[in-house]
């Protein structure tokens, strides 16, 4: 069965998709677009809230509402009034708002949010990997990794043994241990290596966002290469799922039995026969496959852990 589109607008930069078990919301972010959106598909209603910069990556809060990172740190979003409030600010003497601001990102099974930063422009690897953690207060916030470009493809194996950790621009996915107790990384090994772009031969995309199944298998959005490669723990490819839009973006698992595998993609700067196109850059994919995903993971705040968080106007 090929991908269907959803009946929604196209995005900019669609990313950061996850399924919410009690709403039945698929929610994602536009990252070009400065919204958070939401889409029932019982009934198709469809949420955006405006926000006011661009939105890296999404997840659902314990007690309601949706954690956000934004170019500059950490935030809450209240999906019943739009107000956002600020979590955590990310220190300017090692992330400068100017040159890097948070991207793909994804919460542990414990509730902490790890998310990774972008630099631009590319002239040295200055991105890195961030945990926030406020399940006690204060919230802690610690960097955890960097060299990288482009962070993507953040996932955590069922076992919660690795961390999976993406360099877009080198076509190269990391793999670190993973302590879930402490939330504390360990060994970082290259995982899969594909290769770039290479006259005279069909390219394959690099990888961008990600998720992992119930069985370990990682599924990743290969950007400008026009597919979903599943990927078993030991890097090999199970399977090739190949979209109507050059540049998906990210994946993720939903629907109730999690066997509905979601897909945002990129509309910014393609050429006009993809913006024009039946299924248009920036569309937001779905596919029926064989093996559930793992749910999501909640950010967990405690008690007065983010109260001096001051509202956005």
């Amino acid at each position: 069965m090929p991908f269907t589109a959803l009946p929604l607008p196209p995005c900019e930069l669609g990313e950061s998709p996850f399924w919410h078990p009690t709403e039945k919301r698929l929610y994602w972010c536009d990252i070009h677009g400065f919204a958070v959106h939401a889409w029932e598909p019982q009934t198709g209603r469809h949420w955006r809230w405006s926000t006011p910069s661009e939105p890296g990556c999404c997840a659902p809060m314990q007690g309601g509402g949706v954690a956000l990172g934004l170019r500059d740190g950490f935030y809450a979003l209240d999906v019943q009034t739009g107000a956002i409030t600020c979590i955590a600010q990310l220190p300017p003497a090692s992330h400068d708002p100017q040159r890097l601001r948070l991207n793909d990102g994804r919460c542990d099974r414990a509730g902490r949010f790890w998310a990774g930063s972008v630099v631009s422009p590319r002239t040295q690897p200055d991105a890195a990997l961030w945990r926030l953690d406020c399940r006690s207060a204060p919230c802690s916030l610690q960097r955890m990794a960097g060299d990288n470009y482009t962070a993507n493809g953040l996932a955590f194996s069922p076992d919660e043994r690795w961390l999976y950790w993406a360099n877009t621009p080198a076509h190269r996915i990391d793999r670190f241990a993973f302590d879930a107790a402490s939330g504390s990384l360990g060994a970082r090994t290259p995982w899969v290596q594909f290769a770039p772009p290479q006259d005279g031969q069909p390219y394959g995309g690099r990888p961008d966002g990600a998720s992992v199944d119930v069985q370990g298998d990682y599924w990743v959005a290969m950007f400008e290469g026009a597919c979903v490669l599943q990927l078993s723990p030991a890097g090999e490819v199970l399977q090739r799922l190949t979209t109507p839009v050059q540049c998906p973006t990210m994946v993720c698992f939903g629907d109730e039995d999690l066997r509905t595998l979601y897909v945002t993609s990129a509309r910014r700067g393609r050429p006009p026969e993809e913006c024009t196109a039946a299924v248009p850059a920036g569309a937001l994919l779905r596919l029926r496959v064989s093996v559930p995903g793992l749910p999501v993971n909640f950010f967990r705040a405690g008690s007065g852990s983010a109260g001096a968080a001051q509202a956005l106007q």
